[in-house]
């Protein structure tokens, strides 16, 4: 029997083709095939790149069968090379998925590192980025979509999403009517010709947007809520309300005394444990 092959994660260019690492071109000249979220896309990159190898799309609709197929390859020796639109492999894309089919067959996987817009987003935008979080694209279905953001109206860190240009501004209402007015960096067409950030509030930039279509890929990046803010609001809530009677109101829903303290020292910004002890509990 072969032995396996490996599964090399290719970061590609988000624009500029000049931004693929030396590393990534020499491991696209030595694999068997590369697997790619778009074919036609790829085929540019590599005809710049002067490379001739076999393509196989991998993308949302395919992956199941193109999945099981590239896996099969992999088991029988080949080296496969898996590429996204741009970016890095996995980061909102089906790549995901093969990953985890590739840890399922105990197949080797290596990333090759490069560009991710998010990356190149955050770090220009001005707001926080020694911590942030990364939502990628909001779902779309209307119910989901609002419990996503209601879990983020507490989250203090920056938000960082990626939106097409015909979504945009359906985005930016929701955000706004669920964040407030928020500052907001848009940057639209990273490391391309027209490369732009606008540094505004969510009111203004619908402002904007009400003048002007959208136009590129865009990056968003949404400052956290306000700690103290936060920390102020959770208090008066919570004033008139004691630890015994927090955790029983959790316990008359159906929550085992362990899963109400726990829920309790969430609403309170508490541990765990300071709120066992502080009610004595046996």
């Amino acid at each position: 029997m072969s032995e396996k092959g490996i599964l090399y994660l290719v970061a590609t260019p988000i624009g500029n083709l000049e931004d693929i690492t030396l590393r990534a071109i020499n491991v696209l000249k030595q694999v068997d095939i590369i697997a790619a979220e778009d074919t036609r896309q790829t085929l540019k990159l590599l005809n710049h790149l002067e490379i001739k190898k076999p393509l196989v799309s991998y993308y949302e609709h395919n992956k199941t069968v193109k999945g099981n197929y590239l896996i099969e390859q992999l088991l029988d020796g080949k080296e496969i090379a898996l590429v996204s639109d741009a970016g890095t492999p996995a980061i909102s894309d089906p790549g995901e998925d093969l990953v985890k089919l590739a840890i399922k067959n105990n197949i080797n996987i290596t990333s090759i590192p490069g560009p991710v817009a998010a990356i190149a987003g955050i770090t220009a935008s001005g707001l926080k980025c020694g911590r942030f979080v990364f939502e990628g694209f909001l779902p779309m279905n209307k119910k989901v979509r609002k419990d996503r953001l209601n879990q983020l109206k507490g989250e203090v860190r920056t938000m960082v999403f990626y939106e097409a240009p015909h979504k945009l501004i359906y985005t930016l209402k929701d955000l706004y009517e669920t964040l407030g007015d928020r500052r907001i960096v848009l940057a639209r067409e990273l490391t391309k010709k027209f490369e732009e950030y606008l540094r505004l509030s969510l009111k203004e930039a619908l402002n904007y947007y009400d003048e002007k279509s959208p136009k590129g890929e865009y990056v968003l990046m949404v400052e956290g809520a306000n700690e103290e803010e936060i920390e102020e609001e959770r208090n008066e809530k919570w004033s008139s309300v004691s630890l015994e009677e927090h955790i029983n109101m959790y316990m008359d829903e159906g929550m085992t005394k362990k899963e109400a303290i726990s829920k309790v020292a969430a609403d309170r910004g508490l541990s765990k444990r300071d709120v066992y002890n502080s009610c004595m509990i046996k």
